[in-house]
């Protein structure tokens, strides 16, 4: 049985990683100006050569960047979706039970409703995402020092504690759209359905250079989180220092989640559904299960990119609502056939 899942799992991940490649590259072809998948690879080449023709341009200077930030950010939200559920023992907890996603959408909102129309670039990130990103950081620290104590780190208090911060942070952003003007308003809204709209390398960088982190780092502590999978005591049984684990498990999606947060906006249910879709193909193990989030986080929002770029061009959906649109239904169907891959 271990042996079979095992296989099942390696096969996944051989999937997703040819999968991956298929989605940038529909990325780069699919949108308001279809390019086809033979003239994107030719304005791929030319792009390296420096051509500076019409298909070149939309590849390099839009497509490309956006197709890249899509694949980061559904990456870091993935990943970091599983390695909560791992946490908290529970296969629908999500990423924003720390309060991180509240605090970075009250960052975002305050240097919005504050910095009004003369907000401008900050290091390529602009203030938006750097208020995000603080918000975010801001959130995570309160709700891990209500969870510490001398007895240690109480899960069960950091998710009472992060559903607090998150009702705080969302009465306070209340109370900023209820005094913001209709255009204000507007601008805190639509950041907050999420957007790969200002994707540029400088973001794409920063992106990457924080996904590198948690690629590297959260496998580390698989085998510690299928130990948790049994129970704090039974892991501590067993060598595991749980409070070392989740310690560095909780800063790095922290840091992983605000940086989605500031680069893309929010884009809710990829860090539940997506971890919950593959333990349900391959089982909890961790081993492959960080790895497996990771890489379906990623297709998944390059492909919703590319349906909230065409589905009513030239007019763009945000992406928040089409994740939503996407995963939802085949989150459920999964569900209902939860019993065909040993659930109960």
């Amino acid at each position: 049985m271990i042996i079979g899942r095992e296989i099942k799992a390696k096969r996944l991940l051989v999937i997703l990683l040819l999968l991956l490649p298929l989605s940038l590259l529909g990325a780069l072809a699919w949108g308001s100006v279809s390019l086809g998948v033979e003239e994107s690879l030719q304005a791929l080449t030319q792009l390296l050569q420096q051509s500076g023709d019409r298909a070149s341009v939309i590849i390099g200077q839009i497509r490309l960047p956006r197709a890249l930030l899509a694949a980061i950010v559904g990456a870091m939200l993935g990943i970091s979706g599983a390695a909560m559920q791992g946490i908290f023992r529970n296969p629908l907890a999500d990423p924003s039970l720390i309060g991180v996603t509240a605090g970075a959408s009250l960052g975002a909102s305050i240097m919005i409703a504050s910095a009004g129309s003369w907000i401008t670039g900050l290091g390529g990130l602009g203030l938006i995402s750097v208020g995000a990103f603080v918000g975010g950081m801001l959130a995570v620290i309160i709700v891990y020092r209500l969870a510490n104590s001398e007895q240690g780190t109480s899960v069960a208090t950091m998710l009472l504690a992060g559903i607090a911060i998150t009702a705080l942070a969302g009465a306070m952003n209340s109370i900023l759209e209820l005094f913001s003007s209709n255009e204000i308003l507007r601008r805190i809204s639509l950041w907050r359905m999420g957007g790969l709209d200002g994707a540029d390398y400088q973001r794409v960088t920063a992106a990457l250079a924080v996904c590198l982190l948690v690629v590297l780092t959260l496998p580390r502590y698989a085998t510690a989180l299928n130990a948790l999978l049994l129970g704090e005591s039974e892991a501590r049984y067993l060598g595991v220092n749980v409070e070392k684990t989740k310690t560095w498990i909780v800063v790095v999606v922290a840091v992983a989640v605000g940086t989605s947060v500031a680069l893309a906006g929010t884009i809710a249910f990829i860090g539940l559904v997506i971890p919950h879709i593959v333990r349900l193909l391959i089982g909890p193990d961790h081993r492959y299960l960080l790895p497996a989030s990771a890489l379906a986080g990623a297709i998944l929002l390059v492909c919703a990119d590319i349906v909230a770029r065409t589905v009513i061009a030239p007019t763009e959906l945000p992406v928040g609502i089409v994740t939503a649109c996407i995963g939802v239904p085949f989150f459920i169907s999964l569900l209902h056939r939860r019993s065909d891959y040993g659930m109960q």
